[in-house]
């Protein structure tokens, strides 16, 4: 069995002057384009407008950004280096409400920028840097839990589906969903993964298919709508997504459509995996009905991919994600352990030391 290409969605550049470089993921599958941030501004504006994306990714990026915001003016006091460090972490908490892995990861980065007996503005800077980089590190070491927890769920699968991109470009290298699609089938089990196109951005067309490609795994993509016929006509074995972020109670949320699966899939007797990070837990909110569901801008339904395809003057409602509820949920993959069954004893059980 071949190698299979490695993908590297951010990467730290030089040291604590340095840079974030990022695939540009509003480029793929046509063009495999990195572009760098050197500025708070570029981060936050990188995180917004989905060149890097998915929530684990999205808390290392902004823990990167905030070594930017620290460093970007020189010759500067190790007091001046810590109120630009917290402007940019709140700053950069502002890009997007939903993903709870960016205000976990901002915290622990707030928590460094809080230390005392910091001599010199280096010294603060190497902490901060040093602090990003175990943030990146550990959620590389989280994703292969998640696929070595999750394989054994798909052992005897040989259909998979999935929505949105949970994969390598959501995370920091190996994903999360994806990550236990990788561990089976690296294993030598033999799979295939349907893909949810996704709209309307299409994640799982452009993204979720391409990177599976680029791993060696057969996938084949199907629009949202079609989720129901194929489960029907007993094509698929299995469902695994990922999550922005997971209640206490083990309500789901993650990319808008599926809630829908969730429903589809109880329907139709098939086992629904939700894989996500303890991170991604948010144990402060009782159930999802309290997640913040952010609403992202009209035209990309009305004017996705640069043509109108919605009457002017017409309303456009386009939440990014939905929730499904525990009830629906099979098992929860952590990177400490599989939560089954859903409910708020299991989760605080496996979560509660993690956060």
């Amino acid at each position: 069995m071949s190698t299979p290409a490695k993908i590297e969605p951010l990467s730290w550049q030089q040291e604590t002057s340095g840079y974030l470089r990022l695939i540009d993921q509003t480029r793929l599958p046509t063009e495999l384009v990195e572009i760098d941030c050197r500025s708070v501004e570029q981060v936050w504006t990188a995180i917004k407008r989905l060149s890097v994306r998915g929530a684990p990714a999205i808390g290392v990026a902004a823990a990167y950004g905030v070594c930017i915001g620290a460093a970007e003016t020189t010759r500067q006091s190790v007091d001046q280096a810590k109120q630009q460090a917290h402007a940019a972490a709140d700053y950069l908490a502002t890009s997007r409400p939903t993903a709870v892995n960016l205000f976990w990861a901002l915290d622990r980065m707030r928590k460094v920028i809080d230390r005392d007996g910091f001599g010199k503005t280096d010294a603060f800077l190497e902490a901060l840097l040093a602090e990003a980089r175990a943030i990146h590190q550990q959620d590389r070491e989280t994703c292969h839990a998640i696929g070595r927890h999750g394989a054994p769920l798909i052992a005897a699968a040989k259909n998979v589906l999935t929505h949105c991109n949970a994969g390598a470009l959501a995370t920091a290298e190996y994903g999360t969903a994806l990550a236990v699609i990788y561990s089976a089938h690296d294993s030598g089990q033999t799979l295939h993964v349907f893909a949810d196109e996704t709209r309307p951005l299409l994640q799982g067309a452009r993204l979720t298919a391409w990177e599976l490609q680029q791993h060696g795994v057969p996938v084949t993509v199907i629009c949202d709508s079609m989720a129901a016929c194929v489960m029907k006509e007993g094509r698929v074995d299995a469902v695994i997504v990922g999550a922005d972020r997971i209640a206490a109670n083990g309500d789901a949320c993650n990319k808008i459509g599926t809630y829908g699966l969730s429903v589809l899939a109880k329907h139709h007797n098939i086992p629904f995996y939700v894989a996500a990070p303890c991170s991604t837990f948010d144990l402060s909110l009782a159930s999802g009905d309290l997640i913040p569901i952010e609403q992202r801008a009209a035209y990309e339904i009305a004017e996705a991919f640069g043509k109108r395809t919605v009457p002017e003057g017409v309303e456009v409602y386009n939440p990014a994600f939905d929730v499904a509820p525990a009830e629906l949920i099979t098992a929860i993959i952590t990177d400490r352990g599989v939560i089954d069954p859903v409910d708020e004893a299991n989760v605080r059980r496996v979560v509660q030391d993690a956060n």
